[in-house]
């Protein structure tokens, strides 16, 4: 009988803690069957800064090097640092990293040559098989000549790279402090703002694995407390702060308020539309503000609504050549990076708008955050599809009502929206709800809560 490795292969990627549930063995078959299912000649390996990822990342190497595989070790970076190499040097590419997960944790986020996901039902599926076949069994056959292990630093390329794709040349000075949170923000961030007017204030920038000052992620608001005082206490223009791997960003601004993800993506949205001459489609996913669609719209794009989930986005991006894609959960996508998710050019784009006019950043974004949201809601239910059933025999026939199943349950009225989506991992119905106005959203959050609990 082979291993079961269904806790750490998740639905995009490996995760799983170290080295209770995977070690550097089952990383080096994890490189055999990524070479084997990609069918590469060569392909591009990174790794984070968590004491683990050296050792699994050097591990994985192997793996494919001795299937004959030349393997390109690029050392230290950044999730979409990652992207970039598989991108520029046209190979496949596997990151190490677990992103805002604990210290104890780490895993694999793959991709195929110009960072093409990897996922369930794009390859992942295969190399689990490959891996719980070997490692309960024979090792993988080896290659009569084995591949090469050189290594090559692509930071400055990849900084140079994305200042390419914004034009911050004439933007006023700027005073911006960033929160890496111990994590890959602050290995690339001093590169990527070098020569740029901005005077920058770091914290957290001491990669470190073990995250001591907080967990690396910013959509927690216990963890962007520090930042949000800081501006403050700074005077500063803005606020950015970044997780673990450094694939998403997060804003605050001078007032050290939060800026909302779907704010974000309708700023974005809106200049990289001007940049393609006003025409273009943008993806945004079901629980995103009804602002981004409307941003869209009114800068002469398209606005293509798709599920919850990296693949889903980059699917929709490829399939319909779309410019720019947004999740809620500050994941940003440009076809002007192979259709990959880099949080670095979301910033990037924010400093551009904040700097080429004279206002503040709250001023700037009012224009985009135009609802009120709840955010995300999790309640834990004995069984999602009954409480999904009650919430849609509830709704179901009320005038000026519609609803909608492309992912969970959607319903939607002139004034208000919400989704119910059931978590594929955990016992658990997540709700966010939008309206036009605090009074509206509460009743309508409360109502729903009052179905999904009971």
């Amino acid at each position: 009988m082979a291993a079961d490795l269904s806790q750490i292969v998740k639905a995009y990627d490996v995760r799983g803690v170290v080295p209770d549930q995977w070690d550097t063995p089952l990383a080096e078959l994890f490189g055999a069957a990524f070479a084997q299912v990609t069918a590469a000649s060569a392909i591009v390996v990174g790794h984070d800064m968590r004491p683990s990822s050296p050792g699994l990342s050097r591990a994985f190497a192997r793996g494919a090097a001795a299937r004959g595989v030349a393997v390109t070790e690029i050392g230290l970076c950044s999730t979409d640092q990652l992207y970039y190499a598989s991108g520029a040097l046209g190979l496949p590419g596997a990151m190490f990293t677990a992103s805002h997960n604990p210290a104890q944790y780490n895993g694999i986020k793959m991709c195929r040559a110009g960072a093409a996901p990897v996922g369930q039902d794009t390859g992942l599926a295969e190399i689990r098989e490959l891996v719980e076949t070997w490692a309960d069994s024979s090792a993988p056959e080896r290659a009569a000549t084995p591949g090469t292990i050189t290594q090559h630093d692509t930071l400055e390329d990849y900084a140079a790279y994305l200042r390419s794709l914004v034009d911050l040349t004439s933007i006023r000075p700027l005073k911006v402090v960033v929160d890496a949170g111990n994590g890959m923000g602050g290995h690339t961030v001093p590169t990527v703002f070098a020569g740029l007017p901005l005077t920058l204030v770091p914290m957290y920038f001491e990669l470190d694995g073990t995250f001591p000052n907080h967990e690396a992620n910013p959509l927690d608001p216990a963890n962007i407390v520090d930042l949000q005082k800081r501006v403050r206490e700074e005077d500063a223009d803005l606020g950015i702060a970044f997780d673990g791997d450094a694939d998403r960003c997060f804003v605050v601004d001078e007032r050290g308020d939060p800026i909302t993800p779907s704010a974000i993506t309708a700023l974005v949205a809106s200049r990289e539309l001007a940049k393609h001459g006003g025409k273009g489609t943008v993806i945004h996913n079901l629980i995103t503000s009804w602002s981004v669609p409307e941003v869209v719209r009114e800068n002469g794009g398209t606005p293509v609504r798709t599920r919850v989930g990296h693949s889903f986005i980059k699917a929709e991006m490829a399939r319909t050549g779309a410019i720019f894609g947004g999740e809620h959960s500050a994941h940003y996508y440009f076809a002007d990076f192979w259709n990959a998710d880099t949080g670095m050019l979301a910033a990037l784009h924010v400093l551009a708008a904040l700097g080429g006019q004279e206002g503040p950043l709250s001023g700037l974004v009012a224009q985009y955050d135009r609802y009120t949201g709840s955010g995300e809601i999790n309640s834990t239910v004995d069984d999602q599809k009954a409480r999904l059933a009650a919430i849609k025999t509830a709704y179901e026939g009320r005038e000026g009502v519609t609803l909608d199943e492309l992912d969970g349950l959607t319903v939607s009225a002139a004034d208000w929206w919400f989704n119910v989506r059931p978590s594929n991992t955990e016992p658990l119905l997540r709700l966010n709800a939008e309206a036009r106005d605090e009074a509206t959203m509460t009743k309508v959050r409360d109502e729903a809560l009052t179905i999904i609990r009971g």
